[in-house]
Formats: C-alpha cells, structure tokens, sequence
C-alpha cells in the first residue's frame, strides 16, 4: 500500500507532515510519498534516519497557504499545488489513499476537482469521529455542505455508517438524525422530510437525537448538516478549553485543590488523551473516488502518523467500494418503494 502524504498541509509545515510520514513508514511498514517542494521536503527528510524506509517524493512547485480566502480559485489558478499533484497520483491508481494536514476547503475542492464523487453519490461529507462515553461517534456532515437536502441526509446517514464500521470498528452501528427533540415531528422541514428516507436506507436507524445524545453515546453515528456539525464540533472543542481553564483558575490557591489535582494527574492525563484531536486522525472525506483524510492543520508528527493510520484501515477494510454499495442499494430500494402499486 502506498499513501501520499501532502507535505506542505499545515500551520508548521512540512516538518510535522515528514516527520509522521517517517514514523507511518517506519511503524506501519507502509510506502509513503509525500507531496510538495522537493528542496523543502529534503531539507526535512536530512534530520531524519530514513534508511529501509520506502518514502518517495511527488514534485509539486505550489503551495495553498491556511489562510487562503478562495481555496477553489486556488486550486484551480494554482494546478501543480502539492494537494492537487497528491490526489491526481491517486487518481492514477499509483496510490491507495491521500493524507492532508492543510486547507480543509482546498482539500475538497481539490478532491471534487481531481477525483470526483462515486457513482449516485449527490454530495461528499466530512465525517469525525467525536468523543463519546460510548467510544468514538462519527458526526457527518461537519463542514462540506452547509445547505442540505433530505437525500443528502440519507446519503450522510449511509457514507457514516459505512465509515463507523470500517474505520471506528462498530458493528451494526445505530444512526441517529440530529435535530432538537426526539419526536418524529420536530426539527426543520428537511429533518422532517428526511426521517422516512433514513428508514428506507436499510439503517440500525434509531431516530431523532438531541445534542447531548451524541456525548452521552447514545448512537454511532449523528447525521446532520454541514453548517450545525461545523457549530457543533467548533463549540465543543470551545467547551473543553473552557473546562479545562475553569479548573486550573479553581485550583489556584487551594492547597487541597492543589493536592488532589496532583493526586488525580495520571488520570486527568489519561482523560484529555481520550479527547485529544491528535489521536482521532482527523476528518475524512466520504463519498469521493478514493481515501482522503483532512487532519487538523496543528498536527505534529503523531497527529500525521494518526492521519495516516485512519487512511490505512479506510483503504484495508474496503471502505469506499462499501459506500459504493450502499448508496447503490439505497437507490434501488428507493426506486422499487416508488414503483410500487
């Protein structure tokens, strides 16, 4: 298995990017070409001991920075970027998946532009995996369509069930419509419309959920908007921040406080690594002609090498010929409830 990496993807890069591109080489075993300058990228490759290791560099002369305002103009305006010249040597079939720690707009934008969605799927969506009492859940859409059909749901619902069982390892995983009660007629008029398409979709369909059904780990998967998931994620990452500051601010002061913090450290630590981003691998982009993974553009080398592991069990487990499958066999099921008398 090959897996490009795009080497120029990030606030920092391209250290970090090479650097979890040589411990993915280095701990998985896998081929690794990264993507970008090649002055840059072996500058960065000489501070690290890559001898046995199978990395290969793709000659890219453009870069799309964080803070691009028209990604898609970038994208097109700039066509030998290091995210383009990636995918395209997926497309080629010369790679199983792409890795990006950059601009999340390029990086759909380039996805859409060199890849193109599979067959019957209307729109691709950003899926997470966001962290439950239960585990992992995966929140799709959180940013790629901030305007939404009720089939666009249906096809969110089907591309993250997919996604939760070959990526996060649930069986059966229970989908869940976010929207602001639990009744079948409550939420916005395409949340109505799309209740009975997700109960059409051959789905462990378990209804409407609120909120804070999705920490509490009452499903696998919540399907909603891309405009709510960007909110949702956005506000939680807010709270944890908030969390976290209102009891270091509590403790100052306190000699006991102080002493139980220092008593509960191993567990406090072992919490915010249940939580830390870096160990979720980043978003990844369903519904497109192969793997793609957008990771958090302040990724170090473990955040990259956490990326780069997502790509791997999305390519070993078959996860895009499942979406494939299963937007086909909704579309069928669709068809024959249509047909019928």
């Amino acid at each position: 298995m090959q897996i490009v990496v795009d080497a120029m993807g990030g606030d920092v890069a391209p250290g970090p990017a090479v650097a979890g591109a040589v411990l993915a080489a280095r701990r998985l075993g896998l081929r690794v070409a990264l993507s970008g300058r090649p002055e840059a990228v072996q500058a960065e490759l000489a501070r690290h001991d890559v001898g046995g290791l199978d990395l290969s560099l793709i000659a890219a002369t453009e870069v799309i920075d964080m803070g691009e305002l028209q990604p898609a103009e970038a994208i097109r305006s700039r066509p030998d970027n290091s995210i383009s010249r990636g995918l395209r040597h997926l497309r080629q079939g010369e790679a199983q998946a792409f890795v990006t720690m950059g601009h999340t707009g390029a990086g759909m934008a380039a996805a859409a532009l060199n890849l193109g969605r599979l067959h019957g799927v209307k729109r691709a969506g950003l899926a997470v995996p966001f962290p439950t009492l239960a585990g992992p859940c995966a929140l799709i859409d959180v940013g790629a369509n901030a305007d939404v059909r009720p089939d666009f749901l249906q096809q969110f619902a089907i591309m993250g069930a997919v996604y939760a069982e070959k990526v996060l390892g649930k069986t059966n995983p229970r989908v869940g419509l976010l929207t602001i009660g639990e009744e079948r007629g409550k939420g916005s008029q395409v949340v109505q419309e799309a209740f009975p398409l997700l109960e059409q979709a051959g789905l462990n369909f378990v209804g409407g959920i609120e909120g804070r059904d999705i920490p509490e780990g009452k499903v696998d998967v919540a399907v909603t908007d891309g405009f709510t998931g960007n909110v949702l994620i956005k506000f939680a990452e807010g709270v944890g921040g908030l969390v976290n500051q209102i009891l270091r601010d509590a403790a100052k002061g306190d000699p006991l406080a102080l002493l139980g913090g220092l008593l509960m450290r191993g567990a406090f630590r072992r919490a915010k690594a249940q939580m830390d981003y870096r160990a979720f691998g980043g978003a990844t982009l369903l519904g497109t002609r192969g793997v793609v993974v957008i990771g958090h553009g302040r990724s170090d080398a473990e955040g990259v090498f956490a990326a780069i592991r997502v790509a791997r069990r999305a390519v070993e487990n078959g996860m895009v010929e499942a979406i494939a499958q299963g937007v086909a066999r909704a579309a069928s099921a669709s068809t024959a409830i249509e047909a019928a008398p």
